[in-house]
């Protein structure tokens, strides 16, 4: 006996899918508003067109009861209720019903059969072998289904014990899995191995891919709910709030710089290096953090030295401040020297030894905090760069003018 179960149709109508292409760009309350006044069965249609992640995360966005009419109104193979109940970023969200489940014992010849009206409205990959538990067997491919002898039952022709995704793992776990599988569909089982559904590969790095590239927007205060169509209303209440709390530590690198004033106003070329040190610096520490963050999220951590990777980023720090900072204190030492003043040399020793201080301190930094904002709960991916930006302004300014003044003056 077959079942044939609702899922991945094939394409939309171009129309339709444009439609869901541009209503996916928006953020997901402006794109929730913009179907406020659409029947439900319509809304479901564009929704379904749309990937699996971003079609829950509208939905859930919507009041409970325009939710519950969209997702009765989903269209065959379409089961945001069952989805829903899983995690968010788990593969859960991102499962679909399988084209074709084939009881054990089915014959090829009516497997054939039966998926000749399904091909033509649907999408066919794989057909699923399953018990009477609708515990998972075995998978065959469509190439391998339409070689084989009719006469043959599908356990005969199908790979037993195929690898399988579970629903409640993380899109990174997953992706840690599937990473030397590359398959256009993955089978997604409970831990008793009941089939619930499948992941289309596409799917899967797609979401993923967007998870990543949300990271680089989080770090500068910009949310993954931001879009380029959002509006300017939008976009300032996403933005307004992250740089308003980058002011406040903005006011402590500046309160440094504050204390050694009589240094700055002896020592007026002082003034001109400042940005210098402080940019190096915090470049320094966002490179060892962006390094960290990537590691974080593909999960790369795990049976790694920790103590060795902070070492690591320490000592890459120094060299890389050495380096520049040997090139600020040559700059330093000809601007002092074409003013004729006094310790030229001197000042480029200490331009260059608070340079490669300070970016010790920013890669230490940059590896350690988002460690440390994890163990706390707190998201690594947002909150790390204000942390990270502040700590070396104030290290690479008060260094720089702590040795200024107990050195030269």
């Amino acid at each position: 006996m077959a079942e044939v179960l609702p899922s991945a149709t094939l394409p939309a109508a171009p129309d339709l899918s444009a439609r869901a292409t541009r209503l996916a760009a928006l953020d997901t309350a402006a794109a929730v508003d913009r179907l406020a006044d659409s029947p439900a069965a319509d809304v479901a249609r564009l929704l379904a067109c749309m990937p699996p992640a971003r079609a829950n995360d509208l939905l859930a966005e919507m009041p409970p009861e325009r939710r519950s009419a969209v997702i009765a109104a989903a269209p065959p193979g379409v089961d945001w209720q069952d989805s829903q109940r899983y995690p968010e970023g788990s593969v859960g969200r991102l499962i679909e019903d399988p084209p074709a489940v084939f009881a054990s014992g089915t014959p090829v010849s009516v497997a054939i059969e039966t998926l000749r009206d399904v091909v033509k409205v649907r999408l066919v990959t794989y057909l699923w072998v399953v018990d009477a538990q609708q515990r998972l067997l075995g998978v065959v491919a469509f190439r391998d289904l339409l070689y084989a002898d009719r006469e043959r039952a599908l356990d005969d022709v199908m790979i037993r014990s195929p690898f399988v995704l579970r629903p409640g793992a993380r899109l990174v776990e997953a992706m840690r899995e599937v990473v030397t599988r590359h398959y256009p569909v993955y089978p997604v089982c409970e831990d008793d191995g009941r089939l619930v559904g499948q992941v289309r590969g596409q799917v899967l790095f797609e979401q993923q891919a967007f998870e990543i590239s949300a990271q680089a927007g989080a770090m500068v205060g910009v949310d993954n709910e931001e879009r380029l169509a959002s509006s300017l209303w939008t976009a300032f209440k996403f933005r307004n709030p992250w740089l308003l709390v980058n002011l406040l530590t903005v006011f402590v690198a500046a309160a440094v710089v504050g204390y050694f004033e009589d240094t700055v106003d002896r020592v007026v070329v002082l003034a001109m290096f400042l940005p210098v040190l402080g940019g190096q610096s915090g470049n320094s520490g966002c490179q060892a953090l962006a390094v960290m963050l990537r590691g974080m999220t593909l999960g790369e951590l795990k049976g790694m030295r920790i103590g060795a990777l902070v070492t690591k980023e320490a000592v890459l720090g120094t060299l890389n401040g050495l380096v520049t900072g040997g090139i600020a204190g040559i700059a330093m030492w000809f601007v002092v020297w074409r003013q004729d003043g006094d310790s030229a040399l001197l000042l480029g020793l200490i331009t260059m030894f608070a340079m490669a201080f300070a970016c010790m301190v920013a890669g230490l930094s940059g590896a350690t905090i988002p460690l440390i904002l994890k163990r706390f709960g707190a998201d690594p991916a947002t909150a790390s760069s204000i942390f990270l930006t502040t700590l070396t302004d104030v290290v690479s300014m008060g260094s720089f003018l702590g040795l200024v003044t107990w050195l030269v003056l």
